[in-house]
């Protein structure tokens, strides 16, 4: 067997979670995953996990590696790019091609509704997480040369300066309804770091430093939040961009929204701010790579095996305590992906060693060598438990966790992938 992190390892990894991802495809997009890679058909189609899942076989494309046993080829993976394409873009005049538009495309007032069904929209929200995504997928696509991908990015980055970038803050706001009359008062770290990976993925393949730039200034923002609270990254603001530290207090296991800190969050924005720091060179706001160390000390010390088993916890107090000790299989994922970035701009060795012993922790409990893809979520004691995440929707995390030593810090995925092809 190889040793969990090596080349081969992580190429099987790769391969396999593209084997399984390519079972999400629905008429409307790419739908919700159960534990043995079947559509979970309750489910409506969720505009996230459409486009990662699109981002994902955009990046598989790209790679051009040798599929799994059953598993897509360069050309079904390119056919499953193009079938998000489809599904995000708008009719012409908004990004797409004459006629209706793709079912997440909200054809009469713009932008991506959060979540369809045949009949329409079960939400039709307007969402910064969601829209990053877009921006995101579409980026992809178009490094990947997928059709109608450069119109669907356009679309997408239009949306975002128009309606979610605030220029005087430097952030990007949260959540608007469907017709863009009401702007939701909550403010959020979340998506704002979603849109920092949005925003450099964008920049990368269109060759605009301005989306580089507002990279920067919402990193700039993020680190002295958390600096100024121990290295614990306060996640839910009022709308006058004020931490609101007691939010969702009561509902502390909240998917997108939970209560304290976030420990995979402080592992992510570490990855990302290093990313930042390499794209913009000597434009980029001081100190991210030390700011970068201090997180993910923080979130290691915080949330690595503090409760008598491997694995992180979800969240924590705000004193470091753990308060929902649920492991969950993204916060994996960015720790090792984390680790591997910082090896890199700093040189310490610690960090190759954490990397090696987090891959060897999510090969013995997180991947699902029967079935395929990764358990989601584990329970304290490391037995599989869906009381947040049921099922395995998601391959964004693992995906990238094992194609990310193969490729630079910067730039970013899609960009690095095609430079290389």
């Amino acid at each position: 067997m190889d040793a969990p992190g090596s080349p081969a390892h992580l190429a099987a990894q790769r391969a396999d979670l593209l084997r399984f991802a390519a079972r999400a495809r629905h008429p409307l997009g790419f739908g919700w995953l159960g534990d043995d890679g079947d559509l979970d058909t309750g489910r409506p189609v969720e505009l996230w996990i459409t486009c990662r899942m699109t981002h994902v076989a955009s990046l598989g494309a790209l790679a051009g590696e040798a599929p799994a046993p059953g598993g897509p080829d360069d050309a079904a993976l390119r056919d499953l790019a193009a079938h998000g394409v489809a599904s995000l873009r708008g009719p012409e005049g908004t990004g797409g091609a004459s006629g209706a538009g793709g079912a997440l495309h909200d054809d009469e007032h713009g932008g991506w509704f959060a979540a369809v069904r045949e009949d329409g929209p079960v939400d039709d929200r307007k969402q910064a997480y969601g829209h990053a995504f877009v921006v995101l997928a579409a980026s992809s696509a178009v490094a990947a040369d997928v059709p109608g991908a450069d119109a669907l990015l356009a679309d997408a980055l239009r949306v975002h300066e128009e309606r979610f970038w605030d220029d005087d803050a430097g952030l990007a706001v949260e959540e608007w309804d469907r017709a863009w009359t009401t702007l939701d008062d909550y403010r959020g770290v979340n998506a704002n770091m979603h849109t920092v990976e949005a925003y450099l993925a964008a920049g990368d393949v269109t060759g605009d430093g301005r989306w580089h730039e507002r990279a920067g200034r919402i990193a700039a923002h993020v680190v002295g939040w958390a600096r100024d609270n121990d290295w614990r990254i306060p996640e839910h603001f009022d709308a006058r961009w004020r931490p609101v530290l007691e939010h969702n207090r009561d509902r502390p296991a909240d998917p997108f929204r939970p209560y304290g800190a976030t420990v995979g969050h402080g592992l992510e924005w570490a990855r990302l701010l290093v990313a930042v720091d390499g794209t913009l060179g000597a434009a980029a706001p001081p100190g991210l790579v030390d700011a970068a160390v201090a997180l993910a000390d923080c979130a290691v010390a915080d949330g690595w095996a503090v409760d008598g088993a491997d694995g992180f916890v979800y969240t924590t107090a705000w004193d470091g305590r753990p308060v929902v000790r649920t492991r969950m299989h993204w916060v994996a994922a960015e720790a090792v992906s984390t680790a591997t970035v910082l090896a890199r701009a700093t040189g310490d060795e610690r960090w190759t060693r954490d990397a090696e012993r987090w891959w060897a922790y999510v090969d013995r409990y997180l991947v699902d060598h029967e079935r395929g893809s990764w358990y989601h979520e584990l329970d304290p004691a490391n037995a599989v438990s869906a009381e947040v995440w049921p099922g395995k929707p998601d391959v964004y995390h693992a995906y990238q966790a094992a194609l990310l030593p193969e490729l630079p810090t910067v730039p970013s995925f899609a960009a690095a992938l095609r430079a290389r092809r």
